[in-house]
């Protein structure tokens, strides 16, 4: 016979019954939680001040407000005087020189960049065209690839650059002169009227801005 082993006899160790879904530990458990009245620390202002930044809208680029400004028009024609140059009278570039206005240069090189652009006036002699020529070379209009000196034309009376106009056909044409931007509102699709002053009676195709570079706000 078998005899049964001396002492006390052990018994298994009782299994640990499997925790219940309570007891589980929260996601959040090791969030520590800022009082009220107490600010939180530099880190977490900085991190905050980066996801603030981060949805922030996004400013659009000059040339994003150029073409939904020319409401994606493809082809442009611009008066010199007034517009791209201080001077504002065929007499003052014959008596004087042509200088091209540095506020708008930043918005007819954009211009350029996507729109067939040209530039046209009327003078008084042969001397003339080449300051405006110059002036213009000088300040960088032609290396930017998107205007050529063709593109710059010269006409003796006003009824030539409106008829310069006409052939060309643009999407946009601006100007100063209002008998000018009248005669063609039912032709051009539209215009815009480079004035100080907003005239009384104006086509709804004819839009109008003190100058150039305010039209694209960039004053």
């Amino acid at each position: 016979m078998f005899r049964s082993p001396s002492g006390p006899q052990r018994r298994p160790p009782k299994r640990q019954a499997p925790t219940t879904s309570n007891s589980i530990a929260s996601p959040q458990s090791n969030t520590t939680v800022i009082p009220s009245g107490i600010s939180a620390p530099p880190e977490d202002l900085r991190a905050q001040n980066v996801v603030d930044e981060f949805f922030q809208p996004v400013k659009p680029t000059l040339g994003q407000i150029v073409r939904q400004k020319l409401s994606e028009g493809r082809k442009v024609t611009c008066r010199l005087l007034g517009v791209i140059l201080e001077e504002s009278s065929p007499e003052e570039i014959q008596l004087t020189q042509a200088t091209v206005r540095s506020s708008v240069l930043e918005v007819l090189l954009e211009i350029t960049k996507f729109c067939d652009l040209y530039l046209m006036e009327r003078v008084l002699d042969d001397e003339s065209e080449k300051k405006i020529l110059v002036a213009l070379e000088n300040a960088g209009v032609f290396t930017s690839g998107g205007l050529v000196k063709d593109k710059v034309l010269f006409c003796s009376t006003e009824i030539g650059r409106s008829s310069f106009v006409r052939q060309l056909e643009p999407d946009w044409h601006i100007d100063t002169n209002l008998e000018i931007i009248s005669q063609l509102a039912r032709f051009i699709k539209y215009q815009l009227y480079i004035s100080s002053t907003r005239p009384e009676r104006s086509a709804s195709n004819v839009f109008c801005s003190p100058s150039l570079e305010q039209f694209f706000g960039c004053v």
